[in-house]
Order: structure tokens, then C-alpha cells, then sequence
């Protein structure tokens, strides 16, 4: 894609002081450009801006008729699909508030999520979700309607409380017919210092937290992050990630009414591989266990290859890292350099990218979660703008970029523009600007405790080096201090073990004991191959991870981590995890990090057998 052919969006009109007033004045201006797609019967399907207006419009004026007030909650719990950003949208336009719920989440947790908020509203996707909120609905006084998307399978349903999504579009439809004004004037009731919506933390130390986030923080970090971060009205992407998590929810919800690039949602999670195939987006944002399961397919296709392939794929990316050193050094590669990288990239690293959906991407993102610096080296080896971004949910997303040409691996980039960030002296990161959240949502004693002055304390350990950058180390509540009194940042090993193909995540353990061990969860798929490539025999998951021959192939990849660390900071002994955990699990959040609190507690047996 040739940059000179790229148009930015313009910048919000004089007076757009909110999302709904934004989302308005792209849905004029760009009435007839596509704004997301969607797959049906295996085709992709436009959704023009116009539509988006139409179907967000309808939306929020039939919660009105229905009894909607100004600031009230309305929750959705879905996939990531168009009504949800349809809905998101029309909530916040007549000056609701958008409670967003994992749709991993559990009976027990859409109760404490409904109820801790006052949600009135609740949008379902399909049977399943419906069934969550019937199961609690008579603890949940405040609840007034529940709206479903998809109502196969519901044919015999009936409830007064209830209604089909389709319903509601007719009942806004004739709302607008009777006052087409309507609309424009609720447009005007929220403002800025209102909140937009709600983000729950997922609740590793208790109960999750709402985190109000308003429409001055959303478009004071949008200013901030344009100036570092262009986007461009041709630009694609694929969207899979839940939406009700800040991370996905500023890149496509938000993103889209900033940038104006399109957004494609996947299939489902289990598509993702394909979709981006199909897609081959642009700019991409994932979290480092999806950039893992990149890197590691891409490895063990080489290990496929044939003699010449690989002696090729090494002569490549040897190319390609001597280009990103003088890139990373801010230099221009010399003119014999580029024209081998070029060739190289002819010649097999496209093909390579074109494998995993990246051939035609500009830029990635990686969030949500610490990535190895080695994972960032071989995409940029690649010829792939690869730049880590780092923020809170509290901060509305990112506070910290690497700026373009401004790479530092073992970095999280620069502070953005309008944001400071400062160390305090135990090493705990704070994080000031106009994008730093309002509170928490009916907890003033936990809000005074995390923004004290205007810094936001975000519970990180780190610091910033002689050139500017931010270095995470870990949180704070997960270093590691050994009997010995050492002082370990648990998530710099973890990384390293996680760069392997044959290992999905792990959790190292030692505080208070006399050395390190870990849990490790191995990559089920890649393992399997090796499995069958070396006749191990296996019958399950769980006699794979137990197979001697498995063990030793990870202790294999131990060891190697191992070199790189001081003697106090190796792992002596590990164990697999025997059971496939999803993030319908309890230890694993929707971003797909293991929770160390729950895996401490889970595995606890395990654990003590290793000491």
C-alpha cells in the first residue's frame, strides 16, 4: 500500500465535545463509506457509515420509549458483533451509559456485573446469554428490559419482560417517524465530564471494578494518540478480541470514529486464522499470546521445509535483522542492504506473512499483556512495523507508545503527547493526563486510593531509561522475593519460556521459597505435531502433557531460557498443566493472561511438589 495514496480522517468539528456528537459527524461525512464488515453464508458484507447511523439511531430512541433517562446503564453481553457497536452507540447518544459484559462470564458474574452497576437494560446475543440473566433476574431489581440479537432456537419464547432485537429497530423506527428531531436533540444531553461507559476490571484481587470512563477521557486520548499513531480512512482491520475489554474497544469502537478505517469482525475465535487470511488488514492489534501462536506456526512451517527453503528463510531473516538494526539505531540501511531486503522479502518472507495474514499490514500493535523483546525483533526482521503499546483501563487504553521510527525493544515507548509519567521510589509507575478515568463506579474509597493528586497509580513496577522510554519490570503485587531476600520480576522469565512454539503461557513461582519453579501450560497444537512426528504415543490431553518424552522436550526449552538468566533467577523444576484452560475458565482472563492468583490457588498440590 503506497502511503501517498492514504487520506487521514479530519479532526473532530468545532463544539464535538462527546462520542455521540463525533460518531454523528462521521456518520454525515462519510454516510456512504463502509464502516465495518461482517461474514454471512461466507461472504463479507458491507455496513456503510449510513447504516451505522440508522440502525445506532433507532436503537437509542426505542430505550427512550421504553424509559431510558439520562445516565441510566444499559448492558450488553455479546461476541463481537455489529449490534454491539450498533447498541454501544445508541446508548451513549441519548445519554446513557454502555455496561459491557465478557461473554465468558458466568451466571454469578453477569449478577454481580447487572447489580453493581443498576443496569435497566440488558442486550443478549443469543440463547445462552439469555439464560444467564433469567437464571439471576429476580436479584436484579433494577433490571426493566432484555433485548436478543439472535432469537434461533427461541421461536416458543415469551416473556413479557423480553423482546427480539428486531422489535426494538421497529419500536425506535416509528419513534423517529412521529419526531424526526428527536435524535439530534438527545444528542446534546451528554457531556463530557458524563460517562461514556463502564469497563470491569477482571477482578484478579476481588470483586471486578467498574471503571468510569467519560467522553472527555476518550477524546483527550484519541487527540494524544493521533499525533503518534496515524490512521487512515483505507485502512483495515479484524476485530475479535471482546469489545467490552478497553484494548479492543478504543481500536475498533472508538478507533473507527477517530480514524475512519474499516472494521471486519471474525467469525468467531476459532475463524481468527482464516479471517485474517481472508481480511489481511492493515493494522493489526492483538495481545502477545495471538502474536505467539503467529510466530510459532510460522516456525514450525520452516521446520517443515526443505533443505534449500530453510537455508533461504535463515539467508531472509538475517537480511531483514540487519535492516531493522539500522532502523532501530534511527538510520537508513544503506542502498545495497534495501535492495537485499527487498529481494528477500520477493523471495520468502512474503509468503511467509501472506501464511499467518500479515502480508499487507503496515503497522501491529501488541497490548493487554508484557511481550518478549525477542517476539518484537523477529517481526520486525520480517519488515513489520511492530510497536508495543501500554495502558491501563484506567488511563482509557494507551498512555505510552513507541513513536514511529522510535522502536525500542524492552520498552513500552514513550509517554504520548498530553500524557506525564513518573516513577515513585518504590519503583511504582503513575500515570497523569486528561484520559486518566473519573473513578470507580460506586467505590469513592478505592478511587481515592488509586488517583491521589491527579496520578493515577497503577500498581506496575518500573522506570524510564536515558532515552525516555518506559521499562516495565512487573506489577507490583507480583514480585517475587525468594527466602534468600532476592528480588525477581517473574514476567521477564515468562516471556522468555513463552517465546518457545511448545509453550503456550507459564506462571513462575518462588516467593518466600528457596528457588524458582513454573507452571507451564504447553501449546497444544504445536505439541501434538511433535508428538505425532516422533510416534510418542498419547491419547488425550492430559497424557500428553504426562508423556516422559513431552517433559523432556520442555525441559529442553527450560534450560534454553535458562542460559539467559542469573543462576538465583533459573527455573529447577517444572510441571505441565494437565488440563486445557479457556478463558471460560476462572484462571484465565478474556485477554487470555493466566491469572496467578487463581492458578496459585488451583494447583496448589502441585505446587508444594515441587518443594
Amino acid at each position: 500500500m503506497a502511503l501517498g495514496k492514504l487520506q487521514e480522517a479530519g479532526p473532530p468539528a468545532p463544539g464535538v465535545d462527546t462520542v455521540p456528537k463525533l460518531f454523528w459527524q462521521r456518520v454525515t461525512e462519510w454516510a456512504d463509506r463502509t464502516a465495518m464488515r461482517e461474514k454471512k453464508f461466507g461472504l463479507w458484507q458491507d455496513i456503510t457509515w449510513r447504516e451505522y447511523g440508522r440502525m445506532a439511531r433507532y436503537t437509542g430512541l426505542a430505550l427512550v420509549e421504553l424509559g431510558l433517562r439520562p445516565r441510566d446503564r444499559a448492558a450488553i453481553i455479546s461476541d463481537d458483533i455489529p449490534e454491539w457497536l450498533y447498541c454501544d452507540m445508541g446508548i451513549q447518544c441519548v445519554g446513557g451509559t454502555t455496561v459491557g459484559i465478557y461473554p465468558t462470564d458466568s451466571p454469578q458474574q453477569v449478577e454481580y456485573v447487572m447489580g453493581h452497576s443498576g443496569s435497566r437494560f440488558y442486550f443478549a446475543e443469543d440463547e445462552e446469554q439469555l439464560d444467564k440473566i433469567l437464571e439471576v433476574r429476580d436479584r436484579l431489581p433494577d433490571l426493566k428490559k432484555i433485548i436478543i440479537y439472535d432469537m434461533e432456537g427461541l421461536r416458543d419464547f415469551r416473556d413479557p419482560m423480553a423482546m427480539s432485537y428486531d422489535e426494538l429497530l421497529e419500536l425506535g423506527k416509528q419513534a423517529d417517524q412521529r419526531d424526526p428531531e428527536a435524535f439530534e436533540k438527545l444528542l446534546n444531553i451528554p457531556g463530557p465530564e458524563d460517562t461514556a461507559f463502564l469497563v470491569y476490571t477482571s477482578g484478579t484481587t476481588g470483586p471486578p471494578k467498574g471503571a468510569m470512563i467519560t467522553h472527555r477521557n476518550v477524546l483527550a486520548g484519541f487527540h494524544s494518540q493521533r499525533q503518534v499513531l496515524k490512521g487512515y480512512l483505507e485502512d483495515e482491520l479484524l476485530t475479535f478480541l471482546p469489545l467490552c475489554h478497553i484494548a479492543e474497544r478504543g481500536v475498533t469502537a472508538l478507533g473507527m470514529i477517530m480514524n475512519g478505517w474499516v472494521c471486519n469482525f471474525a467469525e468467531e475465535m476459532d475463524t481468527v486464522p482464516q479471517d485474517i487470511r481472508e481480511v489481511s488488514p492493515t493494522v493489526f492489534f492483538a495481545v502477545p499470546r495471538i502474536w505467539e501462536r503467529f510466530y510459532s506456526a510460522m516456525v514450525l512451517r520452516m521446520k517443515d521445509a526443505t533443505w534449500l527453503e530453510k537455508k533461504a528463510f535463515n539467508l531472509a531473516m538475517a537480511v531483514g535483522k540487519a535492516c531493522s538494526d539500522y532502523r532501530l539505531h534511527l538510520k537508513e540501511p544503506p542502498v545495497h542492504l534495501r535492495a537485499a531486503f527487498k529481494l528477500a522479502d520477493w523471495c520468502v518472507l512474503r509468503n511467509l506473512k501472506r501464511f499467518v495474514g500479515l502480508d499487507r499490514v503496515r503497522m501491529c500493535l501488541s497490548g493487554a499483556a508484557p511481550i518478549s523483546p525477542d517476539l518484537l525483533k523477529f517481526y520486525h526482521s520480517l519488515g513489520i512495523d511492530m510497536r508495543e503499546v501500554y495502558g491501563q483501563t484506567e488511563s482509557t487504553g494507551a498512555a505510552t507508545m513507541h513513536y514511529a521510527g522510535g522502536t525500542k525493544f524492552g520498552t513500552v515507548g514513550e509517554a504520548l503527547p498530553g500524557i506525564e509519567i513518573r516513577i515513585t521510589d518504590e519503583g511504582e509507575i503513575l500515570i497523569k493526563g486528561p484520559s486518566v478515568f473519573k473513578g470507580y463506579f460506586r467505590d469513592p474509597d478505592k478511587t481515592a486510593e488509586t488517583v491521589r493528586d491527579g496520578w493515577l497509580y497503577t500498581g506496575d513496577v518500573g522506570l524510564i531509561d536515558e532515552d525516555g522510554h518506559v521499562v516495565i519490570k512487573d506489577r507490583l503485587k507480583d514480585i517475587i522475593i525468594t527466602s534468600g531476600g532476592k528480588n525477581i520480576t517473574p514476567s521477564e522469565i515468562e516471556n522468555q519460556l513463552k517465546f518457545s512454539p511448545y509453550i503456550n503461557d507459564a506462571v513462575v513461582i518462588g516467593d518466600g521459597r528457596k528457588y524458582l519453579t513454573a507452571l507451564i501450560m504447553i501449546d497444544e497444537e504445536n505439541v501434538m505435531k511433535y508428538a505425532q512426528d516422533n510416534r510418542i504415543p498419547f491419547t488425550t490431553y492430559k497424557s500428553l502433557t504426562q508423556a516422559p518424552e513431552i517433559n523432556k522436550l520442555i525441559w529442553r526449552e527450560v534450560e534454553a531460557v535458562n542460559k539467559k538468566f542469573a543462576r538465583v533467577e533459573t527455573i529447577k523444576k517444572f510441571r505441565l498443566i494437565d488440563i486445557q484452560l479457556t478463558t471460560d475458565d476462572d484462571e484465565i482472563t478474556p485477554t487470555m493472561k493466566l491469572k496467578r492468583k487463581y492458578i496459585n490457588e488451583k494447583f496448589k498440590d502441585i505446587i508444594e511438589s515441587m518443594y
